[in-house]
């Protein structure tokens, strides 16, 4: 922490005007905030939305689906009263909310490539790269916001093996084996991150490690073969492997693989879920 608060104090915000010299511009409008709380925007979920749109001017693969919703009164920074509605109506509304949020969810659970047992997708974009995909920008946003599209990272999660039974500290150890010459190809820097499930937190543990990246490869310790093994378990593997142990808890836990910068070229890990680069299955070792 010493060494990040230096690197800190070495910058400084400021206005852009302030930094050219020059007359700061005109301050922008006030916006009437609407009040922000978790139990309207479930039940007002509509009005929330059309206030939220003036701030996200339609594409052109939007106005179809603006132009439908402005013929239920949802309208661009237009006050929307779901009192107003029929009972009918409030009724077909609220129905069709349950089943987009069943296709989201389904589209998690089955939309995204399964390889070794770690979940593989590509979520995240600009207005081309979706082009009109309203559910797959929907399961990015539940999945996780502002993420990074693959040519930039891709993101192989897990919480099972390969054969799908769930990754439990409590009652097994798990390898993960990296052949020769196979370790994530990428142009920046990859890592492997352990969180509880049930808080969904990094892990505390002895040895303060977190995860492990590509920037300790130099003190990891290789197979005879030249292979890379990690070693993910709640207890030490013992003082010669303590080196390459990513400890776990004493329950469930999932791992996240962050590759930054895949490369292009085989071996690729892109697309996701169909390239020449796959991450190898997390196997038990008792």
């Amino acid at each position: 922490m010493p060494n990040v608060k230096k690197v800190q104090s070495g910058y400084e915000a400021q206005p852009l005007s302030a930094y050219l010299g020059t007359t700061p511009p005109a301050a922008a409008p006030e916006v009437a905030w609407p009040r922000i709380d978790d139990d309207l925007v479930k039940s007002d979920f509509f009005s929330y939305l059309a206030f939220m749109l003036q701030f996200a001017p339609a594409g052109p693969e939007e106005r179809d689906i603006r132009a439908e919703l402005a013929t239920i009164g949802i309208a661009a920074g237009q006050p929307f009263d779901a009192g107003d509605l029929s009972m009918a109506h409030k009724a077909e509304m609220k129905k069709a909310m349950k089943d987009g949020n069943d296709k989201i969810t389904q589209y998690l659970q089955t939309g995204v490539a399964d390889v070794n047992g770690w979940r593989l997708s590509a979520f995240f974009g600009d207005r081309e790269f979706f082009n009109g995909d309203w559910l797959k920008r929907a399961a990015g946003a539940r999945a996780g916001l502002f993420g990074n599209d693959a040519a930039e990272a891709v993101y192989p999660a897990t919480k099972t093996t390969a054969d799908n039974d769930p990754l439990d500290g409590s009652t097994h150890s798990y390898t993960i084996t990296f052949a020769k010459g196979e370790l994530p190809p990428v142009k920046a820097f990859w890592s492997l991150t352990m969180y509880d499930l049930k808080t969904q937190l990094l892990v505390a543990n002895p040895i303060d490690r977190y995860l492990i990246n590509s920037t300790m490869l130099p003190q990891l310790k290789k197979n005879a073969d030249g292979s890379l093994t990690i070693y993910v378990q709640k207890d030490s593997p013992g003082k010669a492997r303590e080196s390459n142990w990513l400890p776990a808890p004493d329950a469930t836990f999932g791992i996240a693989m962050r590759l930054y910068w895949p490369r292009t070229d085989p071996p690729s890990i892109l697309p996701p879920g169909k390239g020449t680069w796959q991450p190898p299955a997390i196997v038990p070792a008792d």
